[in-house]
């Protein structure tokens, strides 16, 4: 067949157009954008270079198979992407699809660059499966090819509508995951596949729902009001990491922490009296800096990019708003691929600590809260850019170490005046060593004075003076000078030896 210029104009019309008209005006009525116009949002104007455009051109109603792939820039940086074509038979993959995907994602590896995913996918044709599943290049080979730049590039997806099936997993291989709430999904069978199988009736929205995935499961990291809030997070998630592991993260200007954010107003005199750790974190980095992630999920950890004079930094920290600070199996796995994603992507760490430990009971040791308190611990171990841990207010028992303590080679650990550090608080360890006595006191006040005196004497053995003499901490900082002091010390060691270990790799307690 032999196109003159006016065939193969109105051919790439109609590819470009996407599916029936139907099929746009269904998705318009859900606030659903095209394919093309989520792209055009996206990237910077007149960027975006196509590639396979007339795949199964000769197919009926299938334009380029689906979906879009090619290359573009983002604020001026290149990056690699693909789109679904929810128009087109629902987004599902077809052979043609699956090979384009390969494609890009092996682009994006072998040059170097950020891969983006724009998924809203039905998951595979079955009528298709023999060309499009098992194969060398079936769909396999994408999540292949996504654990092979895992760490090497940045991925990020954004996800509009259903990731279905096998095809669930490219948002699960991304470092984060932006679904937009209302029409989001993720899930393995169907409502009805589950019902056959398990006998268990339910919705889409109720098994695998964005607000699902974002504040339960933790599969998602941003919940979206809409489609424009999706596309500006992962505009904003780039931002903080440099196009590839061999980079340093890009600097932006250095920009003043909001000066209407006292820190040593912050932080109550009492340990028992909780604060919101996340204006703390704004009140010390740059101002509206903070790009917080998995905000809804484990929420006793907060987690994030930020900038300290320009600089990016990852931010781990305890929030005693939610369960006390204590951490938990799904908090330990929040900071364990924060610290993983952070330390791949050469990103510096601070650590805020205030932390009573890991939480303890029956029902967190069936779930394998040791087997998760050490994945955690091995990440901090592990990682070896730049880090600092800074203790708020307390750092206690194996809490000291999850939020890199002086025995995990911190760049500086650093005490305000209110830090304590321990096995245990006061009032534990007095209970712990001298429960028996106490019980046997029976005049109240007697009893009481006998807490008192042994509290207190706890309290000086740990003052925070005195670890300081001991070398335990590096310094003791007022908390209005914390700011200047970090970005000193994250300066001094930025250009640190990183080696940790001679091995291929550990063996991670997953």
């Amino acid at each position: 067949m032999t196109l003159d210029g006016a065939a193969l104009e109105q051919l790439g019309k109609r590819v470009r157009a996407g599916g029936a008209e139907k099929y746009h005006a269904a998705n318009a009525a859900k606030g659903k954008l095209f394919a093309r116009e989520r792209i055009a949002l996206l990237v910077d104007e007149g960027s975006f270079v196509e590639d396979g455009l007339y795949a199964n051109a000769h197919a009926d109603g299938l334009p380029a198979d689906g979906v879009v792939t090619g290359q573009a820039s983002i604020d001026g940086r290149p990056v690699c992407l693909m789109a679904n074509d929810s128009t087109v038979k629902a987004g599902s993959w077809g052979a043609r699809t699956v090979e384009k995907i390969i494609r890009i994602i092996e682009r994006a590896y072998a040059n170097g660059l950020p891969m983006v995913y724009l998924v809203d996918s039905a998951g595979a044709r079955i009528t298709d499966q023999v060309d499009l599943f098992p194969g060398r290049r079936g769909a396999g080979k994408i999540f292949w090819n996504q654990v092979r730049a895992s760490g090497s590039i940045p991925q990020v997806c954004a996800l509009f509508g259903p990731s279905a099936a096998g095809g669930a997993y490219i948002p699960a291989f991304c470092d984060v995951v932006a679904m937009v709430d209302g029409n989001a999904s993720m899930y393995l069978g169907s409502d009805r596949m589950v019902e056959m199988v398990t006998g268990e009736k339910t919705t889409l929205e109720e098994m695998g729902g964005a607000r699902v995935h974002c504040a339960e499961s933790g599969v998602g990291h941003f919940l979206c009001k809409t489609e424009a809030d999706a596309l500006d997070v992962v505009r904003r998630y780039l931002s903080y990491l440099p196009a590839n592991w061999t980079q340093p993260p890009p600097a932006a200007p250095a920009v003043a922490a909001p000066d209407r954010i006292d820190l040593a107003a912050l932080v109550p005199a009492s340990e028992r009296q909780a604060f919101d750790m996340r204006r703390y974190v704004k009140g010390l980095l740059d101002a509206d800096s903070f790009l917080e992630i998995q905000a809804l999920w484990a929420r006793e950890l907060t987690i994030g990019f930020g900038r300290l004079d320009g600089q990016v930094v990852g931010v781990v920290a305890n929030n005693s708003m939610f369960k006390g600070g204590v951490i938990f199996v799904d908090s330990a796995d929040k900071a364990t691929r924060f610290v993983q994603l952070c330390d791949a992507f050469n990103v510096p760490l601070l650590f805020l600590s205030d932390v009573p430990g890991f939480m303890v009971g029956t029902a967190v040791e069936k779930q394998g809260i040791i087997r998760h308190g050490a994945k955690m611990i091995t990440a901090i171990s592990e990682a070896t850019v730049p880090k600092i841990c800074v203790v708020v207010r307390k750092a206690y028992g194996a809490g000291l170490y999850a939020m890199a303590g002086p025995g995990f080679e911190p760049d500086a650990t650093i005490a305000l005046p209110t830090a304590k550090i321990a096995v245990m608080g006061a009032e534990a360890a007095v209970n712990a060593v001298y429960a028996n006595k106490i019980a046997a006191i029976e005049d109240p006040d007697e009893r009481a004075a006998f807490v008192a005196e042994r509290r207190a004497a706890y309290e000086q053995d740990i003052d925070i003076v005195r670890l300081a003499s001991e070398l335990v901490v590096d310094a003791i900082v007022e908390p209005g000078d914390l700011r200047a002091e970090l970005v000193r010390r994250f300066a001094a060691a930025r250009g640190k030896d990183r080696s940790f270990s001679r091995r291929r790799h550990g063996v991670t307690p997953v």
